[in-house]
């Protein structure tokens, strides 16, 4: 039996996707189990959100019940209602003191318009995601939340490369586990670990990449600077670790180290990079440790979902030159 090494090797999490490949978009749901602690951090300029404010440290609940992760810009927002109504139904959430229970789902989503009917998963999408969460490795490349993911698109679908969602996991010695799972539409190129770049920018004649950076430039002197919103890379850091609100904030901060070394441009003013870690409570740990393996496997991930990706409405992947 192959080894797990996606987010679901952390025990008690489940993923399902929701795949539309003529709307060229869809979702991704993030089940935890019960009395999962959560937080976010927000490293993007343009960002679209839900549920943040909720997992600020300083915010009464600390559990999350789920993160919902979806395309359609900010139209994907609806995915999480379905989410909460999936989770209202099982009795799932988190209990008011008036005994009511209510679902914390945070969510953030992508801007995937440009590809297939311009539509957006909706609450329908959300119960369905949740419907086929499974603790089977997670799907990889273009399907769920990253169907519609692109990369590399500041000059159009022609010279981009196919985004989409990766995952990766590491095992410590001590049964530790950390892993991640991200939706990959950033503006920047993806850098390989020898610093090689593996999708992006492509060329205007022949095979390759050029820089994104150097393309602004170009762009600045003599157009306007690239739609804000259109970009982001948005995903999921988890571990079975016993940690606080405050040190699961502390780890979300770390897990951006990851896009840095995988994403050039990261976080950039057109980008909505955001990252929701979670924490299951097994095991003692010291955040510095998580955050760090974190950001490693954050990395790893990025990386996995553009060579996983298939090419869809006209933008090409890796392997299709």
């Amino acid at each position: 039996m192959t080894m797990n090494d996606t987010l679901t090797r952390v025990p008690g999490i489940r993923v399902g996707n929701d795949t539309d490949l003529a709307a060229a978009t869809g979702c991704t749901v993030v089940l935890c189990p019960p009395q999962t602690v959560g937080a976010v951090d927000v490293r993007g300029g343009a960002p679209g959100t839900r549920e943040t404010d909720a997992l600020a440290p300083q915010s009464l609940v600390q559990e999350v019940t789920a993160v919902a992760l979806a395309g359609g810009s900010a139209f994907g927002l609806a995915a999480a209602d379905g989410v909460m109504r999936w989770h209202k139904e099982h009795g799932l959430g988190y209990a008011a003191r008036s005994g009511a229970i209510v679902p914390i789902v945070p969510a953030a989503i992508l801007f995937d318009l440009t590809l297939g009917q311009a539509a957006a998963p909706d609450a329908a999408s959300g119960y369905r995601a949740c419907q086929a969460a499974s603790a089977a490795p997670v799907a990889m490349g273009s399907v769920g939340v990253g169907t519609g993911a692109r990369v590399g698109a500041l000059l159009g679908n022609a010279r981009a490369s196919k985004g989409g969602i990766g995952s990766a996991a590491i095992t410590l010695p001590n049964g530790l586990i950390i892993a991640a799972l991200f939706a990959v539409n950033a503006v920047g190129n993806i850098i390989g670990e020898k610093g090689e770049i593996l999708a992006g920018l492509r060329a205007a004649a022949g095979a390759g990449f050029v820089s994104v950076v150097d393309a602004m430039l170009e762009l600045r002197s003599h157009a306007p600077p690239p739609s804000a919103g259109e970009n982001t890379v948005i995903g999921v850091v988890a571990s079975n670790a016993r940690l606080s609100k405050a040190h699961c904030h502390k780890v979300a901060q770390m897990a951006h180290d990851g896009i840095a070394r995988a994403v050039n441009p990261a976080h950039t003013l057109y980008d909505g990079d955001t990252i929701f870690a979670l924490a299951t409570g097994e095991l003692p740990a010291d955040a510095s440790i998580v955050g760090a393996f974190a950001a490693d496997m954050t990395a790893a991930a990025i990386r996995r979902a553009v060579l996983a990706a298939t090419s869809l409405g006209g933008v090409r992947a890796v392997d299709a030159g």
